[in-house]
């Protein structure tokens, strides 16, 4: 690990009132960075937080060869640091590499940017409610040159934002307003990589929601139009009452058109923990906003954590999900959550990974 600069200079904005952070509007003093060439990385490399230098024919610009991660680092109650899952992101960055024909990133390489980028900027990770670091490791096409095909250069970064709440407000429930003319994602697509194209083409769809009074986008298959898939940047669930009336987990199955979240993986392991039938299958918009054994919906992602849907929008017309409340098994399974990430309980999964800092960063 080589190093550039001191870190006193910080590109970007100063935290200055670390009780109302919001998401990704500040940014850590430093940056983990790598370039790709001749068939191998260079050593990674620590500097200030600054902007890149970039050709306009860099071919990130012209054919979208960028794909990224997010992940967290949560303080813990002695002082410690640890990161959340971080091997399944870097696994899942290598994924959406092979889909964009990109280069993979080594995981030993990916936990040792994430893991030293905490430790040089420990002393920005917050440590109030629902506050955390977040981490957004990216790839992009760095090579100047107009021909259609991969690039023959890449740069890997990684920078941290602390953070707290995504939705503006820090809301307890969303409203989501159900895409029905546009789709996210098509079989043989990208939806299953974390590339940037994918957000872009959801964009205009998320401002169509907020004109619409909602927080996020519901998107259902390309196909039919009829299954709920996923929201803007967060996996779905819902929670139905059996003939027993106990509740079960359900939520689409990853199949080529749905990002596989971590959380979402979370979600299925605490689920079944507690003893709780878990189903992945497909879920009818009509059964969503038309079945009443549907009692609780929520959508979950890093960013987000997990946040109860309260109402679904679509034609006009606004469906309440259950009592439009957190539901109790919404609310228990965030809570599990948030108490194995904060370090309030232990964590029997082995998904936080912890970040060796000095005495002098955990005083």
């Amino acid at each position: 690990m080589r190093s550039a600069g001191d870190g006193t200079t910080k590109a970007g904005n100063t935290v200055t009132d670390t009780a109302t952070l919001g998401f990704g509007a500040y940014f850590t003093r430093h940056m983990i960075t790598s370039t790709w060439r001749a068939g191998r990385w260079t050593p990674l490399q620590v500097t200030d937080h600054a902007p890149l230098v970039l050709s306009p024919a860099a071919m990130v610009l012209h054919y979208g060869q960028a794909i990224f991660e997010g992940l967290k680092a949560y303080g813990q109650p002695d002082g410690s640091v640890k990161l959340f899952r971080p091997r399944d992101n870097a696994e899942r960055l290598n994924l959406s590499a092979e889909r964009l024909a990109m280069p993979a990133v080594p995981i030993d390489m990916f936990l040792e940017a994430c893991t030293e980028l905490v430790r040089v900027d420990a002393d920005q990770v917050p440590r109030g409610e629902w506050q955390s670091l977040y981490l957004r490791p990216t790839v992009i096409a760095t090579e100047s040159n107009l021909g259609v095909r991969p690039s023959n250069e890449y740069l890997f970064m990684v920078i941290a934002s602390p953070v707290d709440h995504f939705f503006a407000g820090g809301a307890d429930t969303i409203d989501v307003w159900c895409a029905d003319s546009q789709i996210r994602a098509a079989p043989g697509g990208t939806g299953a990589a974390k590339c940037a194209g994918n957000y872009a083409g959801s964009l205009r769809a998320k401002r169509m929601a907020v004109e619409n009074g909602c927080h996020e986008v519901l998107w259902l298959d390309a196909k039919e139009r009829r299954y709920v898939e996923e929201l803007g940047a967060m996996n779905f669930f819902c929670v139905r009452a059996t003939k027993g009336g106990e509740p079960e987990l359900v939520t689409p199955p990853l199949s080529g058109t749905i990002l596989p979240g971590n959380v979402r993986a979370s979600m299925l392991g605490l689920a079944r923990s507690r003893g709780v039938p878990v189903a992945e299958r497909p879920i009818t918009l009509a059964e969503l906003i038309g079945d009443p054994a549907v009692k609780e919906a929520f959508a979950c992602g890093t960013a987000a954590t997990v946040v109860p849907i309260s109402a679904v929008v679509t034609g006009g017309e606004r469906h309440r999900i259950g009592d439009g409340r957190s539901g109790a098994l919404t609310g228990a399974l965030r809570d599990d959550l948030l108490d194995i990430q904060f370090g309030r309980r232990a964590d029997p999964f082995g998904w936080m990974h912890e970040v060796t800092l000095s005495a002098e960063s955990m005083s």
